[in-house]
This record gives C-alpha cells, sequence and structure tokens, in this order.
C-alpha cells in the first residue's frame, strides 16, 4: 500500500491501492531522443509490461482499479488558458505527432505517465477486435490520474463507410466506423457500437487534410445481454485518413473526472495531426505478414 502526496494527483485518497505485480521507479524528467520516437518521460516501468498480469491489461486502467477510492477534487470551472504545460511527441514509424500534459503548475500538479506500449508498424501492434482490424500503434498511461492516450490505425470499415470520397464522409459516420472495431471481446460490430455513447461529432481541417473529431462514453457492460454497469470513461478522439487506413487518437479519462481533465484532453486531441512521411514511415499496408 502506497501513501499518495495530495501535490502530486488531482485525485486523491488516504490510500491508493496499487497491485502486488506493479512497481514504479521515480525520474527527474528528462527529454530521451530515440531514433523512432520522441518523448519526455515522467516515469517509467521497472520491468517489461506483461499484457496479461502487468498495469498493460488495459482493463486495469480503463475502469479503474482503484476509483471507488478516488475523491474528485470540486471544480473551480475551465482552467485558465495556458494553465496546462504540454510536451510534444512524435513517431518516426507511424508519422504523427501530438501534444500532451506534463503539468498543472496552479494546482502543483505533475502528470506521472508512463510508456505502456512504444511505437510500432502496423503489422506488429496489438489488435483491439478478434478480425485484428484495428491495431494501437502506442499508447501512454497516467494511473495515478487514470489518464490514457492511444494512437490506433485500421481500415474504415466497409458496412458503415459505404464511399472510397473522404470528402462525403461525415464525423458520426467515421466515429462510428472507428468504435464499431473498437472491442477486444467476440461480439457484433452493432454490439460493440451498443457499447459506445457519441455525445459529439464535428469535422474540421488542418493543412487541407479533413479530421473527424468526435467525444464519446464508454460503458464497461459490452452488450445488451450483459449487465449494466456505472462505470463509464469519457474520450475525446481525432480522426484522419492516409493511405486508405484511418489514423486516430483517442485521450480519455474516468467520466467523474472529466470536470477537471476534459479541458485537458480535449487540447491533446485537437493537436494531434499527421507527419510528412520520411524514410522511416512504414505504411500500414506495408508487409502484412511481418510480426516484429
Amino acid at each position: 500500500m502506497v501513501i499518495l502526496s495530495p501535490s502530486l494527483s488531482l485525485f486523491t485518497s488516504n490510500h491508493f491501492l496499487v497491485p502486488p505485480n506493479l512497481c514504479f521507479r521515480e525520474q527527474n524528467r528528462t527529454l530521451v531522443q530515440q531514433s523512432k520516437c520522441r518523448v519526455e518521460q515522467i516515469l517509467e516501468p521497472c520491468s517489461k509490461p506483461n499484457l496479461h498480469n502487468g498495469f498493460c491489461r488495459r482493463e486495469l486502467l480503463l475502469f479503474g482499479v482503484s476509483s471507488p477510492l478516488l475523491t474528485v477534487l470540486p471544480s473551480s470551472g475551465s482552467l485558465a488558458e495556458g494553465d496546462v504545460k504540454m510536451a510534444s511527441f512524435s513517431d518516426e514509424i507511424n508519422c504523427y505527432s501530438y501534444l500532451y500534459p506534463v503539468e498543472l503548475p496552479s494546482k502543483k500538479v505533475i502528470f506521472k505517465w508512463v510508456e505502456s506500449r512504444k511505437p510500432e508498424r502496423y503489422s506488429s501492434a496489438a489488435p483491439l477486435s478478434p478480425d485484428a482490424r484495428l491495431r494501437i500503434v502506442s499508447e501512454r498511461v497516467d494511473i495515478i490520474d487514470n489518464l490514457i492516450i492511444s494512437i490506433t490505425i485500421g481500415p474504415p470499415n466497409s458496412k458503415i463507410i459505404k464511399s472510397p470520397d473522404k470528402s462525403t464522409w461525415t464525423a458520426k459516420e467515421v466515429a462510428d466506423s472507428v468504435l464499431a472495431d473498437k472491442s477486444a471481446l467476440r461480439v457484433t460490430s452493432t454490439q460493440r457500437m451498443a457499447e459506445s455513447s457519441v455525445l459529439d461529432a464535428h469535422t474540421s481541417e488542418i493543412d487541407g487534410q479533413p479530421y473527424w473529431n468526435f467525444e464519446y462514453l464508454v460503458r464497461k457492460a459490452p452488450t445488451k445481454t450483459a449487465q449494466e454497469s456505472n462505470s463509464y470513461r469519457h474520450y475525446v478522439a481525432s480522426t484522419t485518413e492516409r493511405d486508405g487506413y484511418l489514423y486516430s487518437i483517442n485521450a480519455s479519462t474516468l467520466n467523474k473526472q472529466w470536470t477537471i481533465l476534459g479541458p485537458i484532453l480535449k487540447k491533446t486531441a485537437d493537436s494531434f495531426h499527421l507527419l510528412p512521411p520520411t524514410e522511416n514511415y512504414v505504411p500500414p499496408f506495408k508487409d502484412p505478414w511481418r510480426f516484429w
């Protein structure tokens, strides 16, 4: 059992339960330049994540194992512009970039990010559904404040997006296409969509490229026959298209924390954009047989 200082997190409790197989090593914030990605690290895992037993088991964070112990601080309204300090992340393998929060000076909060999935090519990335269409190519988590930022790549769902002309696609169609493939459970696309509720969808442009932005809730119970759940995650996402594939950023936290963290995560989603391909770029369709 670990006692957390209130100054380390927006959401505090007297005791924060950490599973026995989780361990972290504090680091001074350093800027790490790697050949494939650039990332400012605050924490790093002391051992390689295990998809079945370690903290990379997404269910542990998605619906907050420790959430009953968390007390949300009263919100003083939206955060002042410029209050959040952001760092830049770039992935040269898949050629995209986004900003993520590292500090809230006014609340004396430093976000504790861990790279749960380092950037990798589409062919070797972890699938989000049994058909392996939609895959996570990178992901970072803050397990203390229950935040997840993930990047997924996958082809459009042909049952929802029927036209090859992306200028005719609506934000709601793109949102439904992404969410229909976003489930690790063996259920139908319709059942996966029923798991999620789209709250808002709109289209924007960056350098003439369309970006479909949407906000949605995901409940724990994935099907109509499953028991209803009171656990929700609140997501904000931005999706764009390149080489016939949808590139999406999804930033989320528990719904009860959205009042404080939602405006911050929206900045992250709005900053997501594709980068011009370089010699290190690996298109999703290249070497589909390769898994390393």
